[in-house]
């Protein structure tokens, strides 16, 4: 199997401003992240950021690192600029991996890629994990998942889904024992020709109510294959408490 990885890092982030070039035992977390990619089977992993001081400093590690422009919206018009540039093939498959998860198990990355392989049907293939707890059910922050029989997702969103009727009009502190919650986690694996489409299309009336850019390609009728993760993905870093308890399982 072919692929490519790309990791989005943009240096403005409203909580934690400048995240890319955060120390984290000695290497900046852009690179500890793409060192974790280059443990994949990926052919190539490529840094996108429209940054020079990130630019920069993925060179000076010997990164593999595309300039791109400052106006994208969003992660995936970024990925969409960087397969035009590398005229990548329609059919080539690229894994968007965020440029905040340095314990990113390369296995997961293998996994997402080899789903979309294997479903032809699909243009986005992405992963979950199981719920266990009411409080992550009705997290907002915590995006839920639907799937079919299939393994194709029917809806994302912030909201507690499945709505468990009989048992949260009366209790809000219980799961139900007939449903199975999934949070998703927030990689993906395009196909080009799909990241080609998706810049066209206006963001869709869910999307911009949910927050959520996947249910964009939804509304337009593409499939997303999920399944859930292989291994346990450790949170992303996005505050200074994220980033101060990675340093320190860093220096254990």
């Amino acid at each position: 199997m072919s692929y490519t990885i790309i990791i989005p890092a943009r240096y403005a982030s409203t909580r934690l401003p400048g995240k890319p070039l955060k120390d984290i035992a000695g290497k900046t977390m852009v690179q500890r992240v793409y060192e974790q990619a280059l443990l994949s089977q990926a052919d190539r992993v490529i840094v996108a950021t429209d940054d020079q001081r990130i630019f920069d400093a993925v060179s000076g590690f010997d990164g593999d690192v595309i300039m791109t422009s400052a106006d994208h919206e969003s992660g995936t018009d970024r990925l969409q600029e960087v397969v035009a540039k590398l005229s990548l093939a329609d059919d080539h498959i690229v894994v968007n991996v965020q440029g905040d998860e340095p314990l990113i198990p390369p296995e997961v990355i293998d996994q997402v890629a080899g789903n979309l392989a294997n479903s032809p049907e699909s243009g986005i293939a992405t992963l979950v994990e199981s719920i266990n707890d009411v409080e992550t059910v009705f997290n907002p922050n915590a995006v839920k998942v639907t799937m079919d029989s299939q393994g194709r997702a029917l809806y994302f969103s912030r909201a507690p889904m499945p709505w468990a009727r009989d048992i949260f009009d009366v209790d809000e502190k219980r799961l139900p024992e007939t449903a199975k919650y999934y949070r998703h986690i927030g990689i993906y694996a395009y196909r080009v020709s799909l990241l080609h489409q998706f810049v066209k299309w206006q963001p869709s009336s869910l999307e911009v109510t949910e927050k959520l850019e996947q249910l964009r390609a939804m509304e337009n009728g593409v499939a997303i294959s999920v399944e859930e993760a292989c291994r346990q993905i450790p949170t992303g870093i996005d505050t200074e408490e994220d980033l101060s308890a990675v340093r320190a399982l860093f220096e254990r």
